[in-house]
C-alpha cells in the first residue's frame, strides 16, 4: 500500500483530506508542520507527499529543498497552495514537484495527481534497484574479470585484451562469458547499459530523480 505524506497546518483539512485519501486505498500519515516529517525514521514504502505551500516556520518550498540533503526522506512531491501563485509554482516544478494545486482542490484532480507521483515513485524505485543490482553484480568480479570488462567496454578484441592482461585468448573468452552469465545479460549492449547504471555516481541519481520529476 502506498503512503501519502499529509503536510498541512489546517487540522480540518488534514482531517478531510486523509479521509478522501484513506477511502482511495492509501495509508496517509498527517504531519502539522514541515519539521515534523522529518522527526520519525524514514521509510521505505512508496509514496509521495502532499504538502502545503505557505506553513508556518519552514515552509513548503523550504521543505522541497532541505529534502535534497536528506534522500531518505525524498518523495515526489504534490504541493497545495491557498492561492494561485505562478512565482511559486514555477519555483516549485522547476525544482521537481510532480504537480501544483490551488486550494480548494478538485477531489478527482488531486486523487489524479496522487495517483501519477506514487507511480512515479515506483519508477524511481525501481531504476534505483537496477543500479544496485548492477553495482552489486560488478563488485563480485574477480580482479581479472574487471580488467576484462573494462577491456570489453573500451571496445577491445578479446585478442587485444589478452594482450594486454598477459593471457590465453581463451581464458578471455571465457572471462566473458562469466561475466555476461554474472551481470544476467545476453549481448553487448545490454552489458554496456548494465556498466553505465552501475557507474552512474550517487549525486547525478538524485539530480536526475529530481529533474525527471517534472517532465510528465
Amino acid at each position: 500500500m502506498a503512503t501519502v505524506h499529509l503536510i498541512d497546518d489546517d487540522p480540518s483539512l488534514r482531517v478531510a483530506l486523509g479521509r478522501l485519501l484513506s477511502a482511495a486505498g492509501y495509508e496517509v500519515r498527517s504531519y502539522a508542520a514541515a519539521g515534523d516529517y522529518l522527526v520519525p525514521d524514514p521509510d521505505d514504502e512508496p509514496g509521495c507527499l502532499l504538502l502545503d505551500l505557505l506553513l508556518p516556520g519552514t515552509s513548503g518550498l523550504e521543505l522541497q529543498a532541505a529534502l535534497r540533503r536528506h534522500p531518505a526522506y525524498e518523495r515526489p512531491i504534490v504541493f497545495l497552495s491557498g492561492a494561485a501563485d505562478v512565482t511559486a509554482s514555477v519555483k516549485a516544478m522547476r525544482a521537481g514537484a510532480r504537480e501544483f494545486l490551488t486550494k480548494p482542490v478538485d477531489g478527482d484532480i488531486l486523487l489524479a495527481a496522487i495517483k501519477d507521483a506514487v507511480e512515479y515513485d515506483n519508477v524511481l524505485r525501481a531504476q534505483r534497484k537496477r543500479i544496485r543490482l548492477a553495482r552489486e553484480q560488478i563488485g563480485s568480479l574477480d580482479d581479472r574479470e574487471r580488467k576484462v570488462l573494462d577491456g570489453i567496454v573500451a571496445g577491445k578484441m578479446n585478442k587485444q585484451i589478452a594482450a594486454d592482461l598477459g593471457v590465453c585468448e581463451r581464458t578471455v573468452k571465457g572471462d566473458r562469458a562469466h561475466i555476461m552469465r554474472q551481470l544476467g545479460v545476453r549481448g553487448l549492449l545490454d552489458l554496456l547499459k548494465r556498466v553505465i547504471e552501475a557507474n552512474q555516481p550517487e549525486e547525478e541519481d538524485a539530480t536526475a530523480r529530481r529533474s525527471g520529476q517534472s517532465g510528465h
